[in-house]
Parts: structure tokens; sequence; C-alpha cells
């Protein structure tokens, strides 16, 4: 399937780039999957072959893949522009591409879905719940759900380096880290959920996950749920 190169101007005036994988002969108004990448810092989505994107083209769904302010291949200062942005700036440029692409392209905008994994998990959950008219599910696969979580569990809390960068991107706060954690946002949540994680997963460690399924069933939305472990 065909990958385009999409570029729009973000709510406050920062050039934002990415891809959208069309679908081959489309025979009406495409459902939109919006992937954000992992990492999130210094990581890029490129015009190259990506095996999800092109499954899910195959099966009719058009791919957004937006390179938020924090990715990788634009320079120092627009990699900077993401720090202690979780949750702010990097996700309105996640709606903010949706939207561009919306106003674009033959999209169905009742069949609009968020995927990721690990920090792409993280905003496909922020995304649901910041913009609960916009996005009708989220999947997220081995996802970071609890900052305050991660500034304590998993194997970057555990090295020196791990501590000095969480301190780069992160506020030490309570007050802030609640306000930008999906497993704190659940009553925003209305949007059907599926949970994936691996039970070993040393960087996103399962108490992510587990926090998230709890949190959204006490809700009121218990999530599908998706979970190995090496026995």
């Amino acid at each position: 399937a065909v990958m385009e190169p999409v570029s729009f101007k973000a709510r406050d005036g920062m050039m934002i780039r990415g891809w959208l994988t069309v679908p081959n002969a489309p025979t009406a108004k495409m459902p939109l999957v919006v992937m954000p990448h992992g990492g999130p810092y210094d990581i890029v989505d490129r015009w190259e072959y990506n095996a999800d994107a092109q499954l899910l083209a195959s099966r009719g769904y058009a791919v957004l893949q937006i390179n938020f302010r924090g990715s990788g291949g634009y320079g120092k200062d627009f990699a900077n522009a993401g720090v202690k942005e979780w949750g702010g700036k990097m996700q309105n440029d996640v709606t903010d591409g949706t939207r561009a692409v919306l106003e674009k392209y033959a999209i169905d905008s009742n069949r609009i879905c968020l995927f990721g994994i690990s920090y792409g998990a993280y905003a496909s959950l922020m995304g649901v719940a910041m913009e609960p008219a916009l996005y009708k599910c989220a999947i997220g696969y081995s996802g970071v759900y609890d900052l305050k979580l991660m500034r304590n569990q998993g194997d970057i809390s555990k090295r020196e380096s791990g501590q000095t960068f969480l301190n780069d991107v992160l506020e030490k706060d309570d007050a802030w880290l609640r306000a930008r954690s999906p497993v704190d946002q659940v009553a925003r949540i209305k949007a059907p959920v599926l949970l994936i994680h691996g039970g070993e997963d040393k960087r996103t460690p399962p108490a992510h996950a587990e926090s998230m399924r709890r949190a959204l069933t006490g809700a009121g939305n218990p999530p599908e749920w998706v979970y190995e472990s090496i026995e």
C-alpha cells in the first residue's frame, strides 16, 4: 500500500510531519488507525516498509504515523521540544495530525482508533482520555500507563543513567504525574480498550497493564485483556 507524506502545523504553530499509509482501491470512506511510535525521544517513523501498517492497510484501514515533537530526524531543537510534554504538546501533535488528515482525506470520522507500543500505548490511552469524541477505541501494547510507577519500577529506573533520563523528561511533582497518567484519567475514557502485555516485560513492567485494567474495570469500562507470561 502507498505511504504518503503528510505535514501540518500544530496548534502552537510548530510544523509536524508524518506518514499516511492508504489502502489500495478503497471503495468508501476509510477507517483510520493512528499509530504513535514508541521511544518516544529520537525515534522516527520513516518512509519504509512497516508490517503493522501494511497489514492494516491490506484490511482496508488507513494508517497514520506522526513524528510528534520529541521524535528524531528533525534536529536537536525538535527533539528537545518534547521534553516534559508527555500528555501535553506531544499528545496535542497526535490529535492535531488526526484532525489534519480528516480534513484532507476520505476518512470515516466514526471509525478512528489508536494503537501503539510502549510510549505509543501511552499516547493511545491518553488520546481516548483527552479526545473521547474523536477516537472510538484504543489498543495499548506493552504500555506505560502510570508515570509515577515508571519513576520507581522497570529497568530504566534501576540505572543511574535511567534516573537522569526520567528527571530530564518528567516532572517530579505527583500532581503533574497523575494528570499525565492514563491510569488516573479512566473516568474520561469512554471508548473500548484492548490491553496487551507480556508478563516478563522489564522495560514496561506488567504492573502498568494490571493497574490500568483495574482502573478501567472500576470505572465501568473493563478492557479486553491479552496477557502472556513464561511459566
